[in-house]
């Protein structure tokens, strides 16, 4: 398993694409467009740019790095592959698109196809499939280079080598901790983290608290490294209202609904840190 295919290259595809080929692996990264791989590869340079001005990787390191890293817009290109993740946008409809093209286009029939979704569960998804014994979830978590968690999930069909070659992929060569989670919606990680993320929200929204003070509150109070709200902003309103979305279909939850400011920001545009304006407004 040494070339590797990454289906999208935002915000965690290109994540994604950085840490594979920083573990010597040969990267294709596919976009839809020109204009998104651009802006992708961009992001993978300024994150490699930090890297080195940390003090964490020399101009060799990067320029070897860049070298394993490829990019395209045609599927055909990784049809001979043995291992797929698809990092599109946290949208079903759009997700299911990517593996119904990936098996069409796919003629290794042992080919692993994941997908990085934080919400879908991975049978929607298998299901789309003509091989839903090789789709597994293996979800990562922003910023991917730093977090060493990968949450491994499989479907009731997925097989145990698939398995068995996900974890080791996450484990042996990329250096993560990986975690079994089941195929339901969240999984583990946002089941946990989404219902306290909306209710930060809300407390906002009721105007008990600023945003600042409910984010110092959990930081110095309850030692987390961000508060809530910063967090959100972190991950993409989208995403996270995406997310919720997921949950209350699935569980039908109160806990899970998706708060009226939240729905109304992401409908503006302020979507968090890559829009500039969430909770906090960010500067370009």
């Amino acid at each position: 398993m040494d070339h590797i295919g990454v289906i999208g290259c935002g915000l965690m595809g290109s994540g994604i694409a950085e840490v594979l080929a920083r573990s010597g692996l040969e990267v294709l990264v596919l976009e839809r467009d020109h204009d998104s791989l651009v802006l992708g590869r961009h992001r993978i340079d300024a994150s490699l740019a930090k890297a080195r001005e940390a003090g964490k990787m020399s101009p060799e390191e990067i320029e070897v790095v860049q070298r394993r890293l490829h990019f395209g817009l045609d599927f055909d290109a990784v049809r001979e592959f043995s291992f797929i993740i698809e990092a599109v946008a946290e949208d079903e409809a759009v997700k299911l698109d990517v593996f119904r093209r990936l098996d069409a286009a796919m003629v290794n029939r042992d080919a692993i196809l994941a997908s990085n979704t934080s919400s879908i569960p991975i049978a929607k998804l298998a299901s789309a499939t003509s091989r839903p014994e090789n789709v597994v979830g293996l979800h990562f978590f922003n910023p991917v280079p730093v977090m060493k968690l990968v949450e491994v999930t499989p479907s009731l069909l997925t097989s145990e080598s698939t398995i068995t070659a996900a974890r080791a992929l996450a484990s042996e060569q990329l250096g993560k901790t990986p975690i079994a989670s089941p195929d339901r919606a969240g999984f583990v990680v946002n089941a946990l983290l989404i219902p306290y993320l909306l209710s930060a929200i809300r407390m906002f929204e009721s105007g008990v608290a600023t945003a600042r003070d409910i984010d110092t509150a959990m930081t110095l109070g309850c030692a987390h490294p961000m508060g809530p709200l910063a967090l959100t902003d972190l991950i993409g309103l989208d995403t996270t209202a995406a997310v919720a979305q997921s949950l209350y279909a699935e569980f039908r939850e109160s806990h899970y609904a998706t708060p009226p400011l939240l729905a109304r920001m992401v409908s503006a545009g302020q979507l968090g840190r890559k829009s500039g304006q969430g909770f906090y407004s960010y500067s370009s």
